[in-house]
């Protein structure tokens, strides 16, 4: 059984997280540039298996598509074509960021850490990961 990946994407940086092979714990893996993205995927997919991406899915509050969805849905159709072979999830990725802020404060973490968007956006997938593998 391959690992499950999730990736919250953005214009600029992507945060990503990945499962263990047994797809029991979810944790960070890395923020990469969005424009890095394809070739680091390419890379990662070549020493590990993957077998699913999971991509947040922007949703505002009346459950239409937010104004991310734009960049979003272009890039899902990229990565579905790229990896025609792995399954790709979507999960709804409303309020991940405010959880993940909310995981740095009740970790202990600075407010110089917190400011961290990278960071930020690596639990956000991390977040979504884990919420993808309890109810899938």
């Amino acid at each position: 059984m391959g690992r499950i990946m999730a990736i919250d994407y953005g214009v600029r940086r992507t945060g990503l997280a990945v499962s263990d092979p047994e797809r029991i714990i979810a944790s960070g893996l890395t923020t990469v540039e969005t424009p890095r993205l394809m070739r680091f995927l390419d890379e990662y997919c070549r020493r590990e298996e993957v077998d699913c991406f999971v991509v947040g899915e922007a949703r505002q509050m009346d459950n239409t598509p937010s104004e991310s969805a734009q960049y979003i849905e272009p890039f899902v159709a990229m990565l579905a074509a790229r990896f025609p072979e792995k399954q790709i999830a979507r999960i709804d990725e409303r309020f991940t960021s405010k959880m993940a802020f909310q995981a740095m404060i009740d970790g202990g973490l600075h407010r110089k850490q917190r400011q961290n968007k990278a960071l930020v956006d690596e639990i956000s997938a991390t977040i979504m990961l884990q919420d993808y593998m309890r109810y899938a």
